[in-house]
């Protein structure tokens, strides 16, 4: 039963307050952003707009820790003990009421946190225990924008449901939902798939990874099915992500004004924001204790080595530090950013062609027709000696010589092609047989063969019909196709990245390389693959992205190749 009294609230009696004084005491460490809000909670304590009973909390905790068990190893099937932040979150959400009508204050919830901090799991038992103890007939929704990702909550409460219900004796698991039959709740999934988003009557909610979307579509309609509800419950559960002016980043705009004390409208007093961040990028480098801000379970869950690693991966590149920042640390990040230093690849480094006379070489392509420049390279390697010499040219149909675009992004292509680093096609397209005779020319000249060579198949046909008339045919394995997406060259682009940094790559000072390097923008999804993108649409960056086709080639090939070459 409510009580209206006001109750003396202490750490003794309040996992919210014990919280709140164990880092106060500097016990715990946590952000700015939570430690502001839970100034602004406790103060609420004080507030005669509230009432504050823990029942409906403990009754929660209670069943989470003595009837659910965890579904992920290494802690499958093992009772589920709460840890003290969680406490604290969950008392939070449900135990502040309205004093003018005694129902629960809280109606949303955005809760803000980072990888592999049992985000997932918490929310789980939590739709779970709504489930077994909330109101009956209760509809209860996983969503996500993906939807395998609403899949991950769902199947998460469904293994926990077995766990405890093994024989179905008082619930299951259908096609369209899981049924408790005692109080016949519904748990359903919710995600871009799902057709007919409006018109369900949802009590619960939850929101998985919202940093994916990029509209609110899916959260609105949630939203407006919770409308007649006197108790709706929405929590938004999700790391920082790569969508500019996405869902997330407006809702994170609103929890900040909030924590803030700059949004005092009815929406503003119903949503509750439980962030895990950073205070500063600096603090990730320079001081290791400040982990926990944004990690609130490292040392108990997820472990203090796991982050070393990563923050070592990520000093070394730049695909690497945009996907920990974002997603360990919570230090938003765009998913496109410049991808090297001027460092990395503007230093002096020379050969002559003549020094591997007679060698076996790597190549790759980059084809286009019209619009972009076609590039082909090739990889040279000296025995017992680790530098990568790369030999470049670019084509360019005459027509585009002249385009003012190009020319304002930095392309000087009549200086490059004077300079021999450019060859001029006739017309508007550009005749792709003749960068077959290019990788010919290097035998005819130099007697320097070609062993393998990568390509994409787009615009690939007349290049490889002239290449197989020089006798390299995909039959024979010496033409190698390599898609141009994440997954294939992420690999190859971050051992690129490491090569350049560390200069050895010798690329002849290539100055259209160097425009092409400069032009790349590096694009991270939320798995940690990398891919090479524009800046602009007038920046070409197609000798960065056959550098990665080169690159891709040698890491498939490398130690056949290195012991032909004679190398180790």
């Amino acid at each position: 039963m409510l009580i209206k009294e006001k109750k003396i609230w202490t750490p003794d009696n309040s996992y919210l307050l014990e919280y709140h004084a164990r880092i106060e005491t500097g016990e715990i460490i946590v952000g700015r952003e939570l430690w502001q809000e839970l100034n602004n909670l406790r103060e609420d304590l004080l507030n005669d707009a509230y009432i504050y009973n823990t029942d409906d909390a403990l009754l929660r905790m209670d069943f989470m820790e003595h009837c659910v068990r965890l579904t992920k190893s290494p802690f499958y099937n093992k009772p589920m003990v709460l840890m003290l932040w969680q406490k604290a979150f969950i008392e939070a959400v449900y135990s502040f009421k309205m004093s003018d009508t005694t129902l629960r204050r809280f109606k949303k919830v955005l809760f803000l946190i980072a990888r592999k901090n049992t985000k997932s799991e918490t929310c789980s038992a939590l739709g779970l225990t709504e489930f077994f103890l909330g109101n009956a007939g209760s509809d209860i929704v996983c969503s996500s924008n993906d939807d395998n990702q609403a899949s991950l909550i769902y199947d998460a409460i469904d293994t926990m449901r077995m766990l405890i219900d093994p024989e179905d004796l008082d619930t299951k698991r259908n096609q369209r939902y899981i049924l408790n039959k005692v109080n016949n709740s519904k748990i359903f999934k919710l995600s871009d798939r799902t057709r007919n988003k409006e018109g369900r009557n949802i009590d619960v909610a939850f929101l998985d990874e919202s940093h994916e979307m990029k509209d609110n579509i899916i959260a609105k309609s949630v939203e407006q099915s919770q409308s007649l509800k006197d108790e709706p419950l929405f929590i938004n559960l999700t790391t920082e992500g790569f969508v500019v002016d996405g869902y997330l980043d407006d809702e994170l705009k609103k929890a900040r004004k909030i924590i803030a004390g700059e949004d005092d409208g009815i929406m503003a007093e119903r949503t509750l924001p439980w962030l895990y961040t950073q205070d500063s990028e600096q603090e990730v480098w320079h001081n290791r204790a400040s982990w926990v801000k944004s990690n609130p379970t490292l040392g108990i869950v997820k472990k203090w080595s796991y982050l070393d690693e990563q923050i070592d991966l990520a000093k070394s590149s730049k695909g690497d530090r945009i996907f920990v920042l974002c997603k360990d640390f919570n230090i938003k990040q765009n998913s496109a950013q410049s991808w090297l230093n001027l460092e990395d690849y503007d230093y002096k480094a020379v050969y002559d062609l003549e020094e591997f006379r007679g060698c076996i070489c790597l190549g790759a392509v980059d084809l286009s027709e019209t619009t972009d420049l076609t590039c082909a390279k090739v990889l040279l390697m000296k025995p017992e000696d680790s530098t990568k010499y790369v030999h470049t040219m670019y084509f360019i149909p005459e027509s585009k010589l002249d385009n003012s675009d190009d020319r304002n992004a930095g392309a000087k292509y009549h200086e490059w092609a004077s300079a021999g680093l450019l060859t001029i096609t006739e017309g508007n397209d550009i005749d792709l047989s003749k960068v077959a005779d290019w990788f010919y020319s290097l035998y005819k000249d130099y007697n320097i063969k070609l062993w393998k060579c990568g390509y994409d198949q787009k615009f690939a046909k007349d290049f490889l019909n002239r290449m197989e008339f020089y006798g390299w045919s995909k039959a024979s394995g010496e033409m190698v196709m390599i898609l141009q997406n994440a997954l294939t060259l992420s690999n190859a682009i971050k051992l690129l990245e490491a090569d350049l940094t560390h200069r050895l790559v010798n690329f002849n000072d290539n100055e259209v390389d160097k425009w092409c390097l400069k032009n790349a923008c590096l694009k991270v999804d939320n798995l940690g693959q990398c891919l090479i993108i524009k800046s602009e649409p007038s920046r070409r960056i197609d000798g960065a992205v056959c550098k990665a086709i080169l690159y891709e080639m040698y890491r498939q090939n490398r130690t056949e190749w290195r012991q032909m070459i004679g190398g180790v």
